[in-house]
């Protein structure tokens, strides 16, 4: 700011000039240079009041934020947090379809100790040994005594042993919350379910994560906060499953064999209602994985996926309902069943002679594997490769559990017409009974192609048509006629109009090549009931032997087909099957006039 003088020169010389008192202007100039001064004081002043105020109000504004937001928020005791990356110990629940609980998280403790805060190590010492049995009072005194600061004695401990550690009031005795999985079915559904273990570890939480199972193939799901913790919903069946897996288990103790799996699938939806694999386990106690031995023999092993077999005469089906679809037959067609059937070097041979001429519908129902091997010549390699694979037959199934994906079918290197001839009838071909299960479906379902799912649907899930539906019809009465006339007597169940095939392969030996003589792999594929078909039942029995009849037998008729009809017997009213007569078809009447 230029300020005017107090004394300006030129008014000076012209106010003596004039007379007048020269101090006047002095003194009117310093009132104006006052009142100036006065002026932009007063503007400072109020420009800091309007800041200061300003101020205030956004300080009230926040205060009066804070305080709604901690009215409205729910009430939460405050935590200490340790410093370092934060532990996501939250894991969604698993249900069945009917909301059942198959597992959840369960809040448990851990304990650990710091020597230092540590009052008497050896009462300490001596009270866990005591608590915990597989602790040792020596091991943990040397522990106790020695230079480290934090040991871990339990990652996981039950509420009464913590009460029980309470007791013994070493201040140098310590607890951390976190979360533990929880199978509160126990051994139930245990091969799906696969199992939960710890990943990170803090003292004040632990990371779920999923080791096997529907637990590993959907573990990020599961650990995934922004899912809002919504249980994952599968398709399994509580009740069912719990009913299939003592029948199995008894029917398997009954025909002496060292293993089972079962496996029940909805035909229009695919989804797996039931799956067993025996032996089982605890997924609470989940055991080791086997080091030697035979990995079959491992309860882990799931043989329901993992379990690729040759399954003999099940897949006959397959190969009659492509050569129907394709019309080279029909159900009356007669074949030439004399035997035995040369290629080469090779026989073919039925189990009994069944004649020398066989119509199709005979040849399912007596289980021909020459009958069955002159169709697939007709058929040809090719053609019967590429139905294989549109039904799924030559690839993984996919099922959402990480045992699947080793389940991969075993081709001949060479699809020659010998290797189709004996895959007709289930040989040189080896599938699990997983992928049986989703070939049976297409023929229950009129011949459309579904995949194995162990999540809840809503609504058929068809797939590409493989088959044409006449096909599939007459497949089905040929499926129908096995279980009343043919090799499957024992599988009828009275009210639900079982269709089926056995089948009864040798076992591979696992070392030398060839067939063990005594040890078979014995299947029964069957779909109920055969008229309306809403369920395929796979069982299959490793190494089975009947021992009640004079001489041992082998045969799927004799071991897995009763398992599989008693297993329909209960099963069948859970799923809100109930019996009905079975449509008779009418003889064609023809009008005439007289």
């Amino acid at each position: 700011m230029i300020r005017t003088p107090l004394r300006p020169l030129a008014r000076i010389l012209d106010a003596r000039a004039r007379g007048e008192n020269p101090d006047v202007i002095e003194r009117e100039n310093i009132r104006i240079r006052h009142e100036q001064m006065r002026d932009q004081a007063r503007q400072r002043a109020e420009g800091r009041l309007l800041v200061l105020g300003m101020i205030f109000v956004a300080a009230f504004s926040v205060v009066g934020l804070r305080m709604g937001v901690l009215a409205t928020a729910e009430p939460m005791e405050p935590r200490a947090e340790a410093p370092g990356a934060v532990i996501l110990a939250s894991r969604a629940d698993i249900v069945d379809r009917h909301g059942r609980l198959l597992a959840t998280n369960f809040e448990t403790h851990s304990l650990y100790a710091q020597p230092p805060q540590m009052v008497d190590p050896a009462a300490a010492a001596r009270g866990l040994a005591q608590i915990f049995p597989d602790l040792d009072e020596k091991d943990l005194y040397e522990d106790f005594t020695g230079k480290r600061k934090f040991i871990w004695i339990k990652r996981k401990i039950s509420p009464e042993q913590m009460q029980a550690v309470h007791e013994i009031g070493d201040p140098g005795l310590l607890f951390g919350s976190r979360d533990m999985r929880l199978y509160p079915n126990g051994r139930l559904a245990s091969h799906v379910l696969g199992g939960a273990s710890y990943g990170r570890e803090g003292v004040h939480a632990a990371e779920v994560i999923g080791v096997a199972g529907i637990e590993k193939y959907f573990d990020d799901h599961l650990r995934d906060p922004a899912h809002g913790n919504q249980p994952l919903e599968l398709s399994l069946d509580l009740t069912v499953q719990a009913a299939a897996e003592r029948v199995l288990a008894g029917g398997m103790m009954l025909m002496n064999a060292k293993g089972a799996t079962s496996i029940l699938m909805d035909v229009e939806t695919g989804e797996v209602i039931s799956v067993v694999s025996l032996p089982n386990f605890d997924p609470n106690d989940r055991p080791r994985p086997a080091t030697s031995g035979d990995p079959s023999d491992s309860p882990l092993f799931n043989r329901s996926v993992q379990g690729v077999y040759e399954l003999g005469s099940t897949f006959k089906i397959f190969t009659v309902a492509q050569a129907l679809d394709l019309g080279l037959v029909n159900p009356g067609t007669v074949i030439d069943t004399r035997g035995p059937l040369r290629w080469g070097k090779h026989r073919i041979r039925d189990f009994r002679f069944y004649g020398n001429e066989m119509t199709v519908s005979k040849v399912i129902e007596k289980s021909s594997n020459i009958g069955t091997a002159r169709l697939a010549q007709r058929i040809g390699a090719a053609r019967q490769r590429a139905f294989l694979k549109e039904l799924g037959m030559l690839d993984t199934t996919g099922f959402e559990i990480v045992e699947a994906a080793t389940g991969k079918p075993l081709l001949p290197k060479n699809w020659s017409e010998i290797s189709t001839m004996t895959i007709s009838y289930g040989h040189g071909l080896s599938t699990s009974p997983m992928h049986l299960a989703a070939g049976y479906a297409a023929i229950a379902n009129g011949g459309f192609k579904v995949k194995p799912t162990i999540l809840k649907q809503h609504g058929p899930q068809l797939g590409d048509r493989v088959l044409s539906d006449p096909a599939a019809r007459a497949a089905r009465k040929m499926l129908r006629r096995v279980v009343t006339d043919g090799t499957a007597s024992f599988g009828d169940v009275a009210g639900y109009a079982v269709g089926g095939k056995t089948g009864t392969a040798d076992k591979p030996r696992r070392r030398g090549g060839g067939y063990y003589e005594d040890k078979v792999i014995a299947t029964f594929a069957s779909i109920f009931p055969a008229h309306d078909p809403k369920y395929v039942l796979i069982v299959t029995l490793d190494e089975p032997v009947d021992t009640i009849g004079e001489e041992p037998r082998r045969t799927a008729g004799w071991t897995a087909v009763p398992v599989a009809a008693e297993m329909i017997k209960r099963v069948a009213p859970l799923l809100g099957l109930r019996p009905t007569v079975e449509p008779v078809e009418l003889t064609d009447i023809k009008h005439t006039n007289n």
